[in-house]
């Protein structure tokens, strides 16, 4: 017998419970913020939408079907099913923070607070959540397939993410490494940075593109389903021992971007989570290229 579709409502903690947790009180929190010319009132109002579209989400999910929550905090230690719609109630970055733990379940994304995100992966507010659970359930259901980035140590550690993949320095230090290029005659070269940046066409809307327009570059950048990456090196410094003549390109699939770390220790983080990162020692490589799995976000 096959299990009924189960409901993971995805969310996160919000400003006003991290207020709350930090002074204790609701008084305590006023406040803090009143001290610095700031009011509690929106910090509320926006937790209050927030809990209202998580609830009538809830409300929502099929009699029949089982349904769960998870915090953005836990993500890493859920374990999905394959036969779960997964609905993620909040902001376009908490979509990306859960991608990386899926593999190939529907997503449904919802904006919990319209108007202050820009819906690029939450599409759909709470009150369609009805009829898309079902719909999202169903074989006949219509998905974008977002492409992801994938990132490989030489010691099998793995990282996937739905905009970007950065390696560098945890701080303001100098990041060195070689940067090598797959299916290309040109050589290694040593290089000296604040970072590489390896990202997707989802990604392409928001950090790439500040790079992107920041040196007035040529790339096309790709889209979302394209199975391409865009890779931008960060503030590269020239030397008798570094060089600058390889700081951004596309990688087509199969293509492979690879840093040897040169440093003392390197992180690689997906999607602006420092706090799952993996940490590359002196020697090290580290390979980027577009991964297999892909976001299948519904429309």
């Amino acid at each position: 017998m096959s299990l009924a579709p189960r409901a993971v409502l995805v969310h996160r903690t919000t400003e006003y419970e991290e207020l709350l947790a930090r002074h204790g009180t609701h008084g305590q929190a006023a406040f803090f913020l009143s001290a610095r010319g700031r009011s509690v009132d929106a910090v509320r109002e926006r937790h209050e939408r927030t809990r209202r579209a998580l609830a009538e989400v809830a409300a929502a999910v099929p009699l029949t079907w089982r349904q769960t929550r998870v915090e953005r905090a836990d993500l890493d230690r859920f374990l999905f099913g394959p036969e779960d719609v997964v609905v993620v109630v909040g902001q376009d970055g908490l979509v990306a923070n859960a991608a990386k733990y899926l593999t190939g379940q529907p997503v449904i994304g919802i904006d919990a607070d319209p108007g202050r995100n820009p819906g690029v992966l939450v599409r759909h507010r709470a009150d369609r959540a009805r009829r898309l659970l079902p719909y999202a359930a169903g074989a006949g259901a219509t998905v974008d397939e977002l492409t992801m980035v994938e990132a490989v140590t030489d010691d099998a550690q793995r990282l996937l993410a739905l905009n970007e993949i950065y390696v560098g320095p945890r701080g303001h230090q100098t990041a060195r490494y070689t940067l090598d290029l797959d299916a290309t005659e040109l050589p290694p070269e040593a290089q000296a940075s604040s970072g590489v940046l390896v990202g997707t066409g989802t990604g392409a809307t928001g950090w790439l593109r500040s790079l992107w327009e920041q040196r007035s570059s040529g790339l096309a950048l790709p889209a979302p389903a394209d199975a391409r990456l865009a890779w931008f090196v960060r503030e590269a410094w020239p030397s008798p021992a570094t060089g600058t003549s390889r700081v951004e390109g596309l990688l087509d699939p199969g293509q492979g971007l690879r840093l040897t770390v040169e440093s003392d220790r390197l992180v690689v983080f997906g999607d602006g989570v420092e706090s799952d990162a993996l940490e590359l020692t002196w020697g090290q490589t580290v390979r980027l290229t577009v991964a297999g799995p892909r976001l299948r976000l519904v429309h």
